[in-house]
């Protein structure tokens, strides 16, 4: 048995190991452009799926409540192991860098404001090139300017 006594001593098998008790091989999943997901066969006959090789994942922005699909670009930090860093392995407590678009995209759709854009860059390309910033500018209804006024008040 894996399980030790509470005195820290070894405990004896009493029975031979069982299939389920095995413990397989990390799937050390690596970030790629070359998705790979093995399947596994699993008790009764279901089955789980193994990632190998993947570049996009389900992250959500806590504060925001909100989760969308999007790319992974880069693992930044592992606290466990730098190897991991070097390797680009992804694992659970991984610090990771994803792409924003899709959160910008929800931002904007959700509270009207476009955000990652640099104030100056704005206002200089608004005193040159009028037609391009007229453009950006969109009919809304009085009822989704009153709904976007109202989520200002709860924006983090």
């Amino acid at each position: 048995m894996h399980k030790r006594r509470s005195t820290g001593g070894k405990q004896k098998a009493w029975r031979k190991k069982r299939k389920h008790e095995l413990g397989r091989q990390p799937g050390n999943t690596k970030l790629s452009s070359n998705k790979t997901v093995r399947r596994i066969r699993v008790r009764g006959g279901n089955v789980k799926w193994r990632a190998l090789r993947l570049d996009t994942g389900n992250y959500s922005w806590g504060s925001e409540s909100v989760t969308r699909k999007t790319r992974i670009l880069d693992v930044v930090y592992n606290a466990s192991n730098n190897e991991l860093v070097r390797t680009q392995t992804l694992v659970k407590s991984a610090i990771i860098q994803v792409d924003a678009a899709p959160f910008k995209q929800w931002y904007l759709q959700h509270y009207g404001i476009d955000i990652g854009r640099k104030k100056k860059m704005a206002s200089k390309k608004e005193a040159t090139e009028e037609p391009e910033g007229a453009a950006e500018e969109t009919k809304r209804s009085k009822h989704v300017a009153r709904k976007l006024e109202k989520r200002q008040k709860d924006r983090k």
